[in-house]
């Protein structure tokens, strides 16, 4: 039988459905219908033709599949069996369809599909395309909206639980991806590489706390029922660390520009080095030192030759500055570290009311002049003057607690607190870029309310949402479909060698 009516009898059902849509398109019953019935009737008959169009298309490949002697499996196994109608099912955005294969058997050996691997279909029912959407889905909402929008968008019906199993498929190879893979884009010598890392709890189910934390929830014992009393935890967080690097223009500044007294000045303040280049990491599955290596691994592939200044930004957490410390050790790197300004005045604010009567104008003035210190190199003393003060004032130790808290942590903090360096050498001094990181991340998804996670589905979402933000989805799902073409067929044959199945 000649090509062309081995293919016209192929899809005798597709073109059937294609001319009763035609038909329909052109008879009353459309005629009679507003624009939003049309639409609708449309789309779910064009996705029926569609889903069809695809079943013809597999069955074609099944009728000219290719009969081999005999295949080898990755054990040295050979199948030399070979069967016709194996049948599987795939759901794809069309609707579910039938693959139709020949499978090669081998006593106590799974079966080998060649055409499974032609296809790259997935291990799961569920197509890469409905996958993709889930991930797309889940990353953006929750994941019973994420369910509502597959069914809406494919007419293909998914529960919760298959969606989110579906997005931590789709995020398996968020880290192969940018430790192989993902070359960043180049940057000047000149330019400066910004490290900064962050923290923001999210509430899990039991069986995601760390330890620790289990263990606290369980002994917790709440005064009243239903409500927490000053001073009580809830327990149940985990804290998801996050992590970004970005290119920066030097911009050498003032404490005028950080600090405007005037309109005048407020004015002529020059903006701070712009972020470019950003990337962004996070996880609630791996501790912080993971996440810093990770942001270290991020700047060395930037500047693998270390030319470059390094600034890493923190809140002052001691643990954040250690592990920053120790990977700059590992890795030969000079690191300069440095607490965002922010951070420093939230503690100065406190202190502040401990001088001054809520509300009190002059509480800002004071601030504001102690921070204008700090920015000027003398934070040791501003420590000294808020002790001195607390004294003098002779505060109870209640009273004091806050003030006493700024003079300890401007003492401890005073090497990290080189303000007068960074804004000779043009460096930024805040941390906007990983705490807009931490709200877009984490918060805008992973906060909602109600929302109590476990940990897989929590990573995929953060990893998913990293993905996005950093503009690399696209070259990362070409990357994990290579990936998952490997994973589920190639690593099945010797030598991952599949033979062309047609």
């Amino acid at each position: 039988m000649p090509e062309h009516a081995t293919i016209t009898e192929a899809f005798i059902a597709s073109q059937t459905q294609f001319t009763a849509l035609v038909d329909f398109a052109a008879g009353d019953t459309a005629a009679a219908m507003d624009h939003a019935d049309l639409e609708e009737q449309l789309s779910s008959r064009g996705r029926e033709l569609l889903r069809q169009l695809y079943q013809d298309h597999l069955d074609l490949r099944a009728r000219r599949e290719r009969r081999l002697t005999a295949l080898t499996d990755a054990a040295g196994v050979t199948h030399h069996r070979v069967e016709a109608g194996h049948q599987r099912t795939l759901a794809t955005v069309f609707g579910e369809v039938t693959v139709d294969r020949l499978a090669y058997r081998a006593p106590g050996q799974g079966n080998l599909h060649p055409a499974d691997a032609a296809l790259n279909l997935p291990a799961e029912k569920h197509s890469h395309g409905l996958r993709r959407l889930a991930a797309t889905e889940a990353a953006r909402g929750a994941f019973d909206e994420a369910c509502s929008a597959l069914t809406r968008t494919t007419g293909v019906v998914t529960g919760k639980r298959q969606v989110e199993a579906l997005t931590v498929r789709a995020a398996t190879d968020f880290a192969a991806f940018y430790a192989t893979h993902r070359q960043p884009a180049p940057a000047a010598q000149s330019e400066l590489l910004v490290l900064q890392v962050d923290g923001k709890g999210i509430v899990m189910r039991s069986e995601g706390l760390r330890p620790a934390t289990a263990k606290a929830a369980g002994q917790a014992s709440p005064k009243l029922p239903g409500r927490l009393s000053k001073g009580e935890k809830r327990y149940r967080k985990r804290m998801a660390e996050v992590g970004a690097v970005h290119d920066a223009v030097p911009v050498v500044r003032t404490i005028v520009d950080i600090l405007p007294a005037t309109d005048a000045e407020r004015a002529a303040a020059a903006d701070g080095p712009r972020a470019t280049g950003k990337w962004l990491t996070a996880s609630v599955t791996q501790d912080a030192a993971s996440v810093i290596a990770a942001v270290f691994d991020e700047a060395t592939r930037r500047d693998p030759d270390k030319a470059r200044t390094w600034v890493a930004l923190v809140d002052g957490a001691n643990h954040q500055i250690e592990r920053i410390r120790a990977e700059a050790a590992t890795r030969d790197v000079t690191v300069h570290v440095l607490i965002d300004i922010i951070h420093v005045m939230e503690y100065l604010w406190k202190a502040a009311w401990c001088f001054h009567t809520e509300g009190d104008p002059a509480a800002q003035v004071w601030v504001h002049a102690k921070a204008r210190q700090i920015l000027a190199g003398k934070a040791r003393t501003v420590a000294t003057t808020i002790r001195r003060t607390a004294s003098t004032r002779k505060l109870s130790a209640t009273a004091r607690k806050a003030a006493d808290n700024a003079a300890r942590y401007l003492t401890n903090k005073t090497p990290y607190l080189d303000y007068p360096q960074a804004l000779a050498a043009g460096w930024p001094i805040a941390t906007g870029v990983i705490e807009g990181a931490c709200r877009h991340l984490v918060a805008d998804r992973l906060d909602i309310t109600g929302a109590r996670w476990g940990l897989a589905g929590a990573e995929s979402v953060l990893q998913l949402r990293a993905l996005r933000s950093n503009g690399d989805f696209e070259e990362y799902w070409k990357f994990h479909q290579r990936q998952e073409h490997q994973r589920v067929h190639a690593n099945r044959y010797a030598q991952d060698a599949i033979p062309q199945a047609a």
